[in-house]
């Protein structure tokens, strides 16, 4: 297991694969069963597991196969909110484009 804040992107998506290996064999699933229960073909699993390259469709897919969607569900809440100033901008329109910060003067 790798420590995830210092990883590289490769990393990051090897050890996913690693990580959704070990849980399909845990829950005792072939990875052809695992192909066929996520709609995805038997060699997106397999290079999912081995390299962790996939399409976010298929991981996706993978991840809800393996009833494991509220195990990432922590990922996508948003943080709270630590002023007034703070909520207020979140309280403004949503977002549409990131701006690049100011450069000093």
């Amino acid at each position: 297991m790798i420590d995830m804040k210092f990883a590289t992107p490769d990393e990051l998506v090897r050890e996913l694969g690693s990580r959704l290996r070990t849980q399909r064999l845990a829950s005792r699933v072939t990875q052809r069963e695992l192909a066929q229960r996520a709609g995805v073909a038997l060699g997106a699993v397999k290079k999912l597991e081995s390299d962790g390259n996939t399409t976010l469709q298929t991981f996706v897919r993978v991840v809800q196969a393996l009833s494991l969607t509220g195990d990432i569900e922590d990922i996508l809440v948003l943080k709270p909110h630590a002023s007034i100033a703070e909520m207020e901008r979140a309280a403004a329109a949503p977002r549409q484009r990131a701006r690049r910060p100011a450069l000093p003067r």
